[in-house]
């Protein structure tokens, strides 16, 4: 992942005003993981969708507030070993490519100290990762 990506991904997820941002740096992506020449490197819509459901859950959790925010934030953090096991499981460049992706940008909400901050970030992540995924059906993912 190129230093261009990382910090427009640290941009979006500190800051409610980038959309636009978020917008041009998901269709990037999604056009991405979709382009690789080989049909077997490619991620599928199955796949991105599972750990979408998972993000999803960790939302619902997170939003119940008080321990269960706390539980969820756990869940995130967990996320990150997930991601990094299904690219090593799976060795697909998509794969790859997403988890990097969302291994950093699950870095700079749970590095965020204040609580109040952190979830305004998760919900930046949340749209960051639904944006990416519909570009991806969107550029043809199946």
């Amino acid at each position: 992942m190129n230093n261009d990506l990382k910090n427009a991904i640290e941009i979006i997820i500190a800051n409610a005003d980038k959309a636009d941002l978020l917008v041009q740096q998901a269709d990037k992506i999604g056009k991405q993981l979709v382009s690789y020449p080989k049909r077997e490197d490619r991620l599928s819509t199955s796949q991105i969708r599972a750990l979408f459901g998972e993000v999803r859950q960790i939302e619902a959790q997170w939003n119940m507030g008080g321990q269960n925010a706390q539980q969820a934030f756990r869940r995130l953090v967990l996320l990150k070993p997930k991601l990094a096991y299904r690219a090593r499981k799976e060795r697909k460049p998509g794969v790859e490519t997403l988890a990097e992706i969302l291994i950093y940008a699950v870095d700079q909400v749970i590095l965020e100290p204040d609580a109040v901050q952190r979830h305004s970030r998760f919900r930046h992540f949340v749209d960051f990762f639904e944006a990416i995924l519909a570009y991806h059906k969107a550029h043809g993912g199946n």
